[in-house]
């Protein structure tokens, strides 16, 4: 009709692209794309109005009602990613979205409008038949609508559910970016991410993914649905840190990952002292969004407001930095950071539980006596624990102690269920718990200590690979086998896995396989000495010569430095050698070396079982018969 006004669009096409503006939905080349709900809202207010300047606040206007409650810029800018990354588009050479800095976003691209609904003028008698229907249609919406509206007969619930999307039960906290400027202030970025991660995991209400496994994913290019699904959440929380002078400022935004949905974000800043005060804000926060209920414990501890001396933490972070990278060099820089971290804080608890965490290493990893390294691990986590006893970190040190040197395996199970009280979502307490149980001969019990071990932190390799040492301990030879070969595809040197599929093939009577494994252990550890004696102790005699000839070389070894007992006991017992194998268990116990604690399990002394001497090694180290 002439002067009539038509109905916009119902499609907008662009290059293999096309809007549905009815459906909500884009298609490329004919197939549906995934999109956020607000990037289509954005790309739907872009594309009506292409060529020209649609600014910030007009999106603002658009996109977020006027009482939600979100940080917008970085808000509008993950939607503008998202959505860039849907088209294939790029800030810095755009095909479709151009950026005018700090005003607006142009849409460049050619659109064409389709589906446009046509006018038609009906005979006077069909229009009153159409009228009718219309009149009927209407009244049966009405009817429809009373219904829904007073919920009749609970048909709303049942036509609409409950009208709200599923509670987020699962969170991964994705590395921090550092926006310093500065590549050497990477470790504050993840120190900041490893807290969050740790005030989060706090929460009984959610299961949170642990530090080692989302550091899988920094810098990843990777889709956040594509994130969540390899970590096994509904929920991904990303940010930036940023520091200038005293100042820290955090950014943080929460995502539902299926969909790519933004739900929240915010900016906090603080002066450095504050920063912990501030991580425990963000956690919180985070938790309103999710409607996770804390329980009266998590909310006083939450609410205690604490205060830190700036560069006492940044010392304590330098020194959590090389703590997590495990090798003797960073061990002892780890070391001399959290003892900086003391002589400027006397009372930071968690600085002791870093050092109670090196010395314990260090006499766990046979690089010295471990009646050397355990006392001062003992002093050190002792003081952490009188300074604050609500760090389930101490707990889970304290019952490593307990247990692998002291033997008191009662206060070990004790300190362990206390650490997953305090923060139930502690990969370390349900793993070092598992091992703890599997050494009672409590399978049961173990499987499922070592299923939420996994879930937590699924692609932690040091928990991966001692999996398939329980393996071996409960049985399950072959899965053991498989659960290794799939740890070595990853990291092919890494000797606790050489050691675990030494121990499969072994228990199979695979000897060949075996003592393969044995030489890639030591190889390993570049004890070239043990290797090049393995080979020919093979040529003179095939495995047990094999045996033999490195256990004398490590014994002849220890005459002059300290070599774990252990591992001279071991390969005495694989060369049938009951009597020198039992003679060095004698002294593994004396010096508590923590393997002990797996005696009653182990497969390296199955053939000593039946021997009254290791039965009574067994009853000394308090472990089952």
């Amino acid at each position: 009709m002439p002067g009539s006004v038509q109905p916009p669009p119902s499609r907008l096409c662009f290059r293999e692209f096309e809007l549905d503006l009815t459906s909500g939905e884009l298609h490329q080349d004919g197939h549906k794309v995934a999109l956020p709900p607000k990037s289509f809202e954005l790309l739907r207010a872009l594309a009506e109005r292409p060529g020209e300047v649609v600014t910030r606040d007009e999106l603002r206007a658009k996109l977020w009602a006027a009482d939600t409650f979100v940080e917008f810029g970085d808000s509008l800018n993950h939607a503008v990613k998202k959505l860039r990354q849907t088209l294939g588009d790029s800030a810095e050479n755009p095909q479709f979205i151009e950026t005018l800095p700090r005003y607006g976003y142009r849409f460049i691209a050619p659109v064409n409008g389709t589906g446009s609904p046509s006018i038609v003028l009906l005979p006077k008698r069909k229009r009153r038949t159409v009228m009718a229907a219309a009149i009927s249609i209407a009244a049966l919406v009405g009817i429809v609508v009373t219904v829904l509206a007073f919920d009749v007969g609970g048909w709303r619930s049942r036509l609409l559910g409950s009208g709200s999307s599923p509670a987020l039960r699962s969170l991964a906290v994705l590395p921090l970016s550092n926006l310093t400027g500065d590549p050497q202030q990477e470790y504050f970025a993840d120190g900041m991410t490893d807290a969050l991660i740790t005030d989060l995991a706090k929460i009984r209400a959610i299961k949170v993914i642990s530090r080692t496994s989302v550091m899988q994913f920094k810098d990843a290019k990777k889709p956040l649905p594509e994130i969540a699904r390899a970590l096994n959440v509904d929920g991904i929380v990303e940010g930036s840190v940023q520091r200038s002078g005293r100042r820290v400022r955090i950014t943080a935004q929460l995502i539902r990952a299926p969909t790519d949905t933004h739900l929240w974000a915010n900016s906090y800043e603080r002066d450095a002292r504050d920063v912990l005060t501030l991580q425990s804000e963000i956690a919180q926060a985070v938790a309103r969004e999710i409607k996770a209920a804390l329980t009266p414990e998590e909310s006083t501890q939450f609410a205690r407001r604490r205060s830190i001396n700036p560069e006492a933490y940044e010392d304590y972070l330098k020194g959590q930095a090389h703590w997590y990278r495990v090798s003797a060099e960073h061990m002892n820089s780890a070391l001399e950071y959290f003892d900086l971290a003391l002589a400027k804080e006397p009372n930071y608890a968690l600085a002791y539980v870093g050092v109670a965490n090196v010395w314990l290493m260090r006499g766990d990893a046979g690089v010295m006596l471990p009646n050397e390294a355990f006392p001062k691990a003992k002093t050190a986590i002792s003081r952490a624990l009188e300074l604050d006893e609500s760090l389930s970190e101490a707990h889970v040190t304290s019952a490593n102690i307990a247990g692998l040197y002291e033997r008191d395996w009662s206060t070990a199970e004790r300190e362990f269920r206390r650490a997953i009280e305090l923060n139930p979502n502690s990969a370390d307490a349900h793993f070092m718990y598992s091992d703890y149980l599997i050494s009672m001969k409590r399978a049961q019990e173990w499987t499922l200590e070592i299923q939420r071990t996994l879930e937590l932190d699924p692609f932690n390799s040091f928990f991966q690979t001692f999996y398939g040492w329980q393996l071996i301990y409960v049985g399950k030879n072959d899965e053991a086998i498989a659960q290794l070969r799939k740890v070595l595809d990853t990291e092919p040197n890494l000797s606790s896995a050489h050691l675990g599929l030494w121990g499969a093939y072994y228990k199979k009577g695979m000897q060949a396989e075996a003592l393969a494994e044995a030489r890639q252990f030591f190889a390993a550890l570049h004890d070239t000495e043990v290797e090049q004696a393995l080979v020919r102790g093979e040529a003179e005699g095939g495995y047990s010569r094999a045996m033999q000839r490195g256990a004398d070389v490590l014994a002849d070894r220890s005459k002059r430095t300290y070599v774990p007992t252990i591992r001279i006991a071991r390969l005495y017992a694989h060369a049938g050698n009951k009597e020198e194998a039992l003679a060095w268990l004698e002294k593994a116990l004396d010096r508590h070396e923590t393997p002990v604690g797996h005696f009653s399990v182990a497969w390296d002394w199955d053939q000593l079982r039946s021997d009254p001497h290791f039965h009574d090694l067994l009853r000394r180290a308090g472990l089952p018969q």
